[in-house]
């Protein structure tokens, strides 16, 4: 065994970056045996050095991030500070000063990760990233590595915990998503700005990189249709109940029935309490996979929170340090495919649609009349009402989002049709 340590630096010493180094220090015996080497944290760059960060000895701290990433005898980058920049310069600078980096920052590799595998492979380092997508759960390197033989045909998951905790709560408890959201902001789930996470700029993120690794193919964020959850309302969970359906922000990342394209896209939907992940509660994560060979996987476990994610970072640590030890790197951005991303209106699902209408004769024949010009197949009507106004409820079989976009279009110009209440995708047929 190299007596020599492996020496890791450390950016961000916060939630995660804390529980990095806590680990590191009361496991090093383990991680060593593991490893085949001791590794050390050799140091830690932070926006306040004041601050006492208990179990790192303050003569490790530094505010200079660049000048740490630039010592040459780094082996090891851990990246948990968040954002795009200073993190993508900084992950660049420890390509070319000799060290391989791990990174739990989902927004700049759904937006440059491109570039920053290039960089890693011209300096012949390893870029890992297991952390930047469903915290604990290992997601990326089955997908990346255990199923390389294979072909994917379907990402399907919950993978932001606040939001999931929200829903959990309005479908469990009759809430209302302001009610559900202050509870979530109260127990720590949520930030005290939550839009990234309930207008699904977090989801969409993380859609990106995993449509990215399952299907050979570079997404990025701008290539991912993104739907926040702030509009689904306790009316939309009951008309869910009343299809034997729940509510969950989902990230689906599919091929083409062709095999010609991919889409990307993360929105609210209904989903039948018989799907597996109908059932995945609180602030967890799950992620549904379909492949041609292996057929259907679901990984699920906490999906944020300190140690939970430190632990996917810890993962990638070990690989990245034995593959440091034999001279190899480990495997790195697959986009031979280059397959073309489908807009959202090409994409073709299921509608529940809520319609206000007058409570009069003849009604639903010109609401049919609209859906089938439009070519959008009626699966199921329910109506009710009374004293001249009326609920209609339509699902649809599977239609293109242009042509459901279409016919809604049309309802709102029908005189008979007072408002369109809500539109909701059904998934997880």
């Amino acid at each position: 065994m190299r007596t020599r340590p492996l020496k890791v630096a450390l950016l961000g010493c916060g939630v995660v970056g804390s529980e990095v180094a806590r680990i590191m220090t009361t496991h090093a015996d383990d991680l060593t045996a593991r490893i085949g080497a001791p590794v050390e944290l050799a140091g830690v760059a932070v926006r306040r050095p004041s601050k006492v960060r208990a179990g790192i000895d303050p003569a490790l701290v530094t505010t200079d991030a660049t000048a740490l990433v630039k010592r040459g005898d780094i082996d090891v980058v851990v990246e948990v500070i968040g954002g795009i920049e200073p993190a993508r310069t900084l992950i660049t600078t420890a390509f070319e000063h000799g060290a391989s980096v791990v990174s739990a920052n989902k927004a700049l590799l759904a937006q440059d990760g491109a570039a920053l595998h290039a960089a890693a492979v011209e300096h012949g380092k390893d870029l890992y990233y297991e952390a930047a997508v469903a915290g604990a759960i290992p997601l990326i390197r089955p997908l990346r590595e255990s199923l390389a033989g294979d072909k994917i045909n379907r990402v399907m998951g919950i993978v932001n915990g606040t939001t999931n905790f929200i829903l959990d709560k309005m479908d469990s408890t009759g809430a209302g998503y302001q009610e559900a959201l202050d509870e979530a902001t109260a127990l720590g789930y949520a930030e005290a700005d939550p839009t990234a996470d309930v207008e699904a700029f977090d989801a969409a993120a993380k859609a990106a990189i995993l449509a990215g690794i399952a299907f050979h193919t570079r997404v990025r964020l701008d290539d991912v249709y993104r739907e926040g959850m702030t509009e689904v309302t306790a009316a939309d969970f009951a008309s869910a109940k009343g299809m034997g359906c729940t509510i969950k922000l989902l990230a689906i990342c599919e091929r083409a029935a062709d095999g010609g394209s991919v889409t990307a896209r993360v929105h609210p939907a209904m989903i039948p309490l018989t799907h597996p992940l109908a059932s995945v509660r609180g602030a967890y994560n799950a992620v549904f996979v379909e492949s041609e060979a292996a057929g259907q996987l679901m990984f699920y476990g906490p999906g944020a929170g300190g140690a939970p994610t430190a632990s996917a970072v810890l993962g990638d640590l070990v690989a990245v340090c034995r593959n440091r030890l034999g001279g190899a790197t480990g495997p790195g951005d697959s986009a031979y495919a280059q397959l073309p991303v489908s807009p959202m209106g090409e994409v073709v699902t299921r509608y529940h649609i809520s319609l206000d209408v007058a409570d009069k004769p003849g009604v639903l024949a010109q609401v049919a009349t609209v859906f089938a010009e439009h070519g959008v197949s009626i699966d199921t009507v329910r109506q009710s009402g009374k004293d001249g106004e009326a609920s209609l409820v339509v699902v649809t079989h599977r239609a293109s989002d242009a042509s459901l976009a279409g016919t809604v279009e049309a309802l709102r110009g029908l005189d008979t049709v007072r408002g369109v209440s809500s539109i909701m995708r059904v998934e997880g047929e």
